[in-house]
């Protein structure tokens, strides 16, 4: 692993134990045997070097973790607990708020979370949208609704850090009312891009929307969750990654489609707004 890749890693995991102590700055470098300037530091991101040896084997001791979660060589907190399996399967069912991708957003809070949608990005969705694909998909309407407010909500926190790339023709076929959406009413698809569009002007730079040209790259749908966690998309199941080495590669598959994106975050509620007035006839409202 990269030392810089090694010393952010490290930084996430010190400020979860933190988090999760209790404890305040001073309390929490105490007992980990080193100052408090130092732990700032630390939590800074000021530096890519780490601490010594015996500081990190003594913050592993004292809250219960292996060394090899602390430094971002493993996904198994437990020192002595069983290994993870790198792979699982896991299915979405009952209501959002209980679902496991609610649960890892709110894992991941405080990491930058990379997202490939299936479709219109769930935040961005209008009820009417939201009604309409809940009905050619005989998915329950209130889970959807439920889904898309709490993003938006997530999406509002100020710790919120989350890229999200798609072909930009999704939004073209949207747009023209092609495909899936053919019986979704004219008024409805232009209210949905004005709203898309409000919607990202508002939640940037904390959300951000990226539009490549689906012509040259391709990607399923997926979510990386941090360091951690990615979660591929495979209709109402999940293909979870725990193991490093993947989910290094499909976030360099991520950044790569950031890199290909011919309309860039700043740019994207621009372009739905020009999308609202093109595929319309002059006049309407």
């Amino acid at each position: 692993m990269d030392k810089r890749d090694l010393s952010e890693v490290f930084r996430e995991r010190l400020k979860a134990l933190l988090q999760r102590s209790g404890l305040n700055q001073s309390a929490f470098a105490t007992s980990v045997g080193i100052d408090r300037s130092a732990l700032s530091q630390l939590l800074s991101g000021a530096t890519i070097r780490l601490p010594r040896a015996e500081t990190l084997l003594t913050i592993a001791t004292a809250h219960k973790v292996s060394l090899d979660w602390l430094l971002g060589l493993s996904q198994d907190e437990g020192v002595t607990g069983e290994i993870r399996e790198s792979l699982e399967i896991e299915e979405a069912s009952g209501g959002f708020e209980r679902t496991l991708i609610a649960k890892w957003h709110a894992e991941a809070a405080g990491t930058k979370i990379r997202y490939v949608p299936a479709g219109i990005p769930d935040l961005l969705r209008t009820e009417a949208l939201i009604d309409y694909e809940a009905n050619i998909s005989n998915k329950n309407r209130e889970i959807q609704a439920g889904e898309t407010q709490y993003r938006i909500d997530y999406n509002r926190r100020p710790e919120t850090d989350m890229e999200v790339c798609m072909p930009r023709h999704t939004l073209e076929i949207f747009a023209r009312g092609l495909g899936v959406w053919s019986g979704f009413p004219d008024t409805d698809r232009k209210q949905q891009l004005r709203h898309m569009a409000d919607l990202l002007d508002d939640l940037y730079p904390t959300f951000r929307l990226f539009l490549y040209d689906g012509r040259m790259r391709y990607s399923v749908p997926y979510t990386i969750f941090g360091h951690s966690r990615a979660a591929i998309y495979v209709g109402d199941m999940y293909l979870v990654l725990y193991a490093t080495e993947p989910i290094r590669t499909l976030t360099r598959h991520f950044d790569n489609l950031i890199r290909a994106a011919d309309i860039n975050a700043h740019e994207t509620a621009a372009f739905a707004r020009r999308l609202a007035v093109a595929s319309f006839p002059a006049g309407w409202t």
